[in-house]
């Protein structure tokens, strides 16, 4: 056992199941589209279905498709035939998993399915199975090798249900128009919820912490400024409080190396007035986008009438736990 090679051993089993992947591409088809339009008009739930390891990976896709706008439960194909049938309706469309397509206690059901007219989506590697065959939508994963040696446990069969699955949730979520925040009101525990729940105006400093200083302050007196707020920038506004730019100590480096006489000059002849700004209301994972994307630090934060009200850097986020 000590001269056992449990590396080659692992690493065959991950060739052995992407080429499983590999022959579910072309299954990606007509059918899987017309499986698409059905959960995405049917006007109940989608009910998983599956037994054995099938329905440990129907579970898995049950809750991955509840998590990203698509209304689903499991159902144990076993339960079914003793009263939990009951929790499926008309308006539903049921997924029912077989790799073989002939799994006794999913052909059990299919006719009180069928009688009820809910409708029904197979997933299996037989087309041509009963299963497949009483569907209205067949979708198969393909015939590819288990990574078992012994051709027994199911392992490539089940990561390719699980990928199919996936990919019925993605696709359904884009057409959907699923946003983060839609994502978040199904998960606003832990870490995930913070984060994509928090607002700007949650994070941001607030009242005195704000830098600010007039259009007509010294650069000198605004280095003091942003020296004593400690956010590495101080918004600039006219008199009625109105942001007119930013100046940021990078802004400073640059007048010195320029040889501006700080000492002398105001900022509104030094300042760029195209300034990145975010608004309270926004999420703190949109705001930190926006300045990944500018490749910025800091921005300001202001009011519908342009008025800074708050500011956010890059450590704000941090320890708000949003990056």
């Amino acid at each position: 056992m000590a001269d056992f090679d449990f590396i080659r051993a692992g690493q065959r089993v991950v060739q052995v199941e992407q080429t499983a992947l590999e022959h579910l591409k072309p299954h990606i088809n007509a059918s899987f589209q017309r499986a698409c339009a059905l959960m995405l008009a049917a006007s109940g739930r989608v009910v998983v279905t599956g037994m054995g390891k099938s329905g440990h990976i129907g579970n898995k896709i049950a809750a991955t498709l509840a998590s990203t706008g698509t209304p689903a439960f499991y159902v144990h194909p076993g339960e079914a035939s003793h009263g939990d049938l009951g929790m499926i309706t008309p308006q539903d469309v049921v997924i029912a998993i077989s790799n073989s397509g002939e799994t006794g206690e999913i052909l059990t059901i299919v006719p009180l399915i069928k009688r009820m007219q809910a409708r029904l989506i197979a997933i299996t590697a037989n087309g041509e199975s009963t299963l497949a065959q009483a569907a209205d939508v067949s979708l198969e994963i393909g015939k590819a090798e288990e990574a078992c040696p012994l051709g027994l446990a199911p392992t490539s069969s089940t990561t390719a249900t699980l990928v199919l699955g996936d990919a019925l949730a993605v696709a359904i979520l884009e057409a959907r128009g699923f946003t983060a925040e839609d994502f978040a009101l199904s998960h606003p525990g832990g870490a995930l919820g913070r984060k994509l729940l928090m607002r700007v105006e949650d994070v941001m400093h607030k009242g005195d912490q704000v830098p600010a200083v007039k259009a007509g302050t010294l650069i000198v007196d605004a280095l003091m400024e942003i020296t004593n707020k400690g956010l590495g920038m101080t918004a600039v506004t006219d008199d009625n409080g109105v942001l007119k730019g930013l100046y940021t100590d990078g802004d400073l480096r640059r007048n010195l190396d320029q040889r501006i006489d700080i000492h002398h000059t105001t900022l509104e002849k030094v300042i760029s007035t195209k300034c990145t700004t975010v608004a309270p209301n926004i999420l703190a994972a949109e705001a930190l986008a926006i300045m990944q994307e500018k490749k910025i630090n800091g921005v300001i934060v202001v009011d519908k009438e342009n008025r800074p009200v708050g500011a956010l850097n890059m450590h704000d986020l941090l320890r708000a736990g949003v990056m």
